[in-house]
């Protein structure tokens, strides 16, 4: 069994302060990095993602350029490419091994399976050249980015765990569905206290 972290979009503008926060998302980076402290060795890899959109256009509808957002399909400007709101939070601390994932160049790039790292390679490549089996998950936004993210683990074949103490979503509704929905789909449910067994 190879195991990988996989930490969804710890970023400035996901978190309290930003153009899309969320509410408990600092909350999270803190909980994220307090966890890579206390279990340096628990993980054979770490991947870690950023919206990484495009500043000009609309990258591909998924900026409200012309009109309102609709908070579903269209967002504010968010996460652009080189700006401080695409860095993570300063209180997310990652290990200098910790492969780092660029999504949404261009284009919506909910699944970290959309993205790719810096030499160019995407990530479900990635894992299966790591021989990755098994995927803990984390980050922001549950109803959106991690839902998104999960279920493409799932089909990809891994086995996933969403680690529900290290996670937090737009809106309380929608994230207690979409975990509702990875569960369905073959995800496990756990906080992070069982990082140590399978």
């Amino acid at each position: 069994m190879t195991r990988a972290l996989v930490i969804i979009d710890v970023q400035n503008d996901f978190t309290e302060g930003g153009a899309l926060a969320v509410t408990g998302g600092a909350a999270v980076a803190a909980a994220i990095s307090a966890l890579l402290a206390a279990h340096p060795h628990s993980y054979d890899h770490i991947f870690a993602s950023r919206d990484w959109h495009d500043a000009e256009g609309g990258n591909n509808g998924h900026f409200a350029v012309n009109d309102a957002p609709d908070f579903v399909d269209t967002w504010p400007v968010h996460c652009v490419a080189e700006t401080t709101g695409a860095e993570y939070h300063p209180a997310l601390l990652l290990p200098e091994s910790a492969v780092h994932i660029r999504k949404g160049q261009g284009q919506p790039g909910y699944s970290i399976f959309d993205g790719i790292d810096d030499a160019g390679e995407k990530f479900g490549e990635l894992l299966i050249a790591a021989g990755v089996t098994d995927v803990d998950l984390v980050g922001l936004a549950t109803d959106y980015c991690v839902r998104a993210s999960g279920l493409d683990a799932l089909e990809h074949g891994q086995h996933v765990r969403v680690f529900t103490d290290l996670v937090a979503g737009v809106a309380a509704d929608s994230s207690d569905q979409a975990l509702a929905e990875l569960a369905h789909a073959g995800a496990v449910l756990a906080s992070s206290e069982r990082i140590e067994s399978a």
